[in-house]
């Protein structure tokens, strides 16, 4: 399809081939344009109902030219659930949870990386390589495979959940640990994709992989038979998921599909939060925070490569940013797995306790249409189950010890 590169800062604009990740002129990062008038003769939105669910349901939207290698695992097409239990917890009437832990390698991070990897293969591509907290690792791997072709993963040294690494070995890719945090890692793959040119990197500073991502937000609008939730909160660790679902719905709005856009709530760790300070001071740049720390991984993101696209998203839809305790997300993973039967990773809990507290403050109305986010499978970090819930009961095997262990005597 017809589009191009263009800077998000200067508004630079650069060739679909282009093999860049910044702008060359100021430094920002680039986003994938399109010609929306030329998209509006050419996409019938009735035509993706005959589809299945799924990111290639919005093949027209995705910029992918024609003829080229669809490299898919059958990602997006993830559950929106309605989640009553907990929103009567809550005091919310209208609350739905997007479960994006049903996407083939767990996490939404395989919506972009179908396109990414995708891409890849359209360039010619032989090897594709990411700075990892785990999630993007495990993606990378299994869609390089996919494809054919080699997978590097640079991961920040005893910090990455061992399911999520587990999945990227098995997928075959060359993991490399480095001394340092996920922003030292990214650096330094970004350097090598940088100076070599056979290597293609796909984080989310990679334009196409937002493309990918931004299915989300059609998917939650097909779903709720396509109109627009007032709210839609995002757990925000390098920030680019939440741009990509606001780029999705201003897709959208561009298209003449939508009247009005959602307003974007974005939950960051307390201790992983520079887009949610800056956003509280009004200011327009972040301070990293050089040593981030929280339970939960895939957010443990001091300087977040995406915070002025998800600012804008933030600011631009009229909505908030929040942060939450480590306390607050395990009570949050809890009682979602608990009432909704939907187990997710801690990071996934960070939007549903961001909403228990905007409720709490008032800033989210009871009757407001309402949906969160959870980005990724319970069983990608396990181990916290194991060590912060409760631990299992050894009771002999007689019916009398079973029914004192369970309360059933009295």
């Amino acid at each position: 399809m017809d589009h191009h590169l263009e800077c998000i800062g200067c508004r630079a604009r650069y060739p679909s081939i282009e093999t860049a990740y910044a702008c060359k002129s100021c430094g920002d990062l680039l986003e994938v344009s399109y010609d929306y008038d030329d998209l509006r003769e050419s996409v019938n939105a009735s035509l993706w109902k005959s589809r299945p669910l799924s990111v290639w349901r919005y093949e027209e939207l995705l910029p992918l030219d024609k003829g080229s290698v669809k490299v898919s695992l059958g990602e997006g097409g993830t559950t929106l659930h309605r989640a009553a239990r907990v929103g009567k917890l809550l005091g919310l009437n209208d609350l739905y949870v997007k479960n994006e832990g049903e996407n083939p390698t767990g996490s939404f991070k395989d919506r972009g990386m179908t396109l990414g990897v995708s891409k890849a293969v359209e360039i010619g591509a032989k090897k594709v390589a990411c700075a990892s907290t785990g999630n993007t690792s495990a993606s990378l791997a299994a869609y390089a495979a996919k494809a054919g072709l080699e997978s590097i993963v640079v991961i920040p040294h005893g910090k990455i959940a061992l399911g999520k690494l587990a999945q990227a070995i098995a997928h075959g890719a060359r993991v490399l640990q480095i001394e340092g945090n996920f922003d030292d890692a990214l650096k330094a793959v970004l350097r090598l994709a940088q100076s070599n040119t056979s290597l293609y990197l796909l984080n989310s500073v990679n334009p196409y992989r937002i493309e990918g991502q931004k299915t989300l937000a059609y998917e939650i609008w097909d779903q709720l038979e396509r109109k627009v939730p007032d709210t839609v909160i995002v757990p925000v660790g390098n920030a680019g998921n939440i741009s990509a679902i606001w780029k999705g719905f201003q897709d959208l709005s561009q298209l003449g599909l939508i009247s009005h856009l959602p307003r974007m709530i974005g939950v960051q760790a307390q201790g992983a939060s520079p887009i949610t300070e800056a956003f509280r001071r009004g200011q327009c740049r972040i301070r990293p925070v050089q040593n981030p720390e929280t339970i939960a991984t895939a957010i443990r993101i001091g300087s977040p490569a995406s915070w002025k696209k998800a600012l804008r998203a933030v600011k631009g839809s009229g909505g908030l940013m929040e942060t939450v305790t480590d306390e607050e997300i395990l009570d949050a993973q809890k009682f979602l797995a608990r009432l909704e039967g939907i187990f997710v990773e801690p990071a996934s809990g960070s939007s549903i306790a961001g909403l228990k507290k905007l409720v709490e403050a008032g800033a989210i109305g009871k009757d407001e249409n309402v949906v969160c986010v959870t980005t990724g499978h319970g069983l990608k970090d396990p181990e916290i189950v194991q060590r912060m819930f409760e631990k299992p009961i050894t009771v002999k095997a007689d019916q009398r010890s079973l029914e004192i262990a369970l309360g059933l005597n009295r």
